[in-house]
């Protein structure tokens, strides 16, 4: 657990109870009940137990569903309100360039009034870097609790923008090895791919429409007008990753018929190949099967040249038909 205390004018973060949850809770929650005016709390929670979720939960009067919510971190992105309280849910998201996968996680962030609770589930922790972002432009927390969930919020969707980039590069290169010379079936890595993608829209498509949500919420009391810019650039950055990773998908969906396409290419070459063969084995096949019949009275059965006549025919009519079918590009 970590408690940072915001002054709103000043900017100056103050820490309380960063090193041992289960003693700290106390002092946070103490910390959290004295706050003074022009203050709020950014408390941050990292697959906490439910013991010292419910505590908080308590403390800042979080609903029994919201807890449950990020408890079990399994959500779709959104936003609900609880009374004074608005609870936005986010995917994480990385990709793991040794594996070619993208990897998400959970986040769940409640904006009170003078308090702010976000709770992480997986490895990729975005606050460590939004309360960087904060600490370099101050004049942002004049905005209170909802200068935490602009940078929360800015600092996931530029890691969509990256793991995009990373996923269309990977994209490329799986191309260049599809259109290759090689006759290499690459059909389980692209579906691979086609998998991770569409993991990939799962976090970022729901997101559109809650980051869209949040700028129109008129009438609101805690609504703060002045963050209406920061979210619409947030929105935009969102809206053009959530087409890029469309774009991705139907860049997938092609690659995986152009792959198809070649290996039917493949196999209709392999069997011109095979029946370009078997015709030209076809005659010397025929002209021993006639001679190997038996009968006593067959053409060219006691005369000295006939064997090699034979030979010499089989052979022939098979350099003909090999040159043939090698003029035509059967073989």
């Amino acid at each position: 657990m970590e408690c940072v205390v915001y002054e709103k004018n000043s900017g100056r973060p103050e820490s309380v109870g960063c090193e041992a949850p289960e003693a700290d809770c106390g002092l946070v929650l103490k910390r959290v009940r004295e706050l003074g005016d022009g203050e709020f709390a950014w408390v941050r929670l990292d697959d906490p137990s439910e013991d010292e979720l419910v505590r908080l939960a308590e403390e800042l009067g979080l609903h029994a569903l919201a807890v449950e919510d990020a408890l079990h971190a399994q959500q779709r992105p959104k936003y609900e309100r609880f009374g004074d309280v608005l609870a936005v849910a986010l995917k994480t998201l990385w990709y793991v360039e040794e594996q070619g996968a993208v990897e998400t996680g959970e986040m769940m962030v409640f904006i009170g009034p003078r308090c702010v609770l976000t709770v992480r589930h997986g490895v990729v922790d975005p606050c460590a870097e939004a309360a960087q972002r904060l600490a370099a432009e101050p004049d942002m927390l004049r905005l209170g609790p909802w200068a935490v969930l602009h940078a929360v919020l800015d600092v996931a969707v530029d890691a969509y923008s990256d793991a995009a980039d990373r996923v269309r590069a990977a994209l490329n290169r799986l191309e260049d090895q599809v259109f290759s010379a090689s006759r290499v079936d690459h059909t389980e890595a692209i579906y691979s791919l086609k998998r991770e993608v569409r993991e990939f829209r799962d976090a970022v498509q729901p997101l559109v429409p809650v980051v869209h949500g949040l700028l129109n919420r008129p009438g609101e009391e805690d609504h703060q007008p002045e963050i209406a810019p920061y979210l619409r650039d947030v929105a935009d950055h969102l809206d053009r990753t959530d087409t890029e990773v469309r774009t991705l998908d139907e860049l997938l969906n092609s690659v995986l018929d152009a792959q198809q396409a070649r290996v039917g290419t493949w196999q209709n070459d392999d069997m011109r190949r095979i029946s370009a063969w078997a015709a030209i084995f076809a005659i010397p096949t025929m002209v021993a099967g006639v001679y190997g019949m038996n009968f006593e009275h067959m053409p060219e059965l006691g005369w000295t040249y006939g064997y090699p006549l034979a030979v010499g025919l089989m052979a022939l009519s098979s350099g003909a038909l090999y040159r043939a079918f090698r003029r035509n590009g059967w073989l």
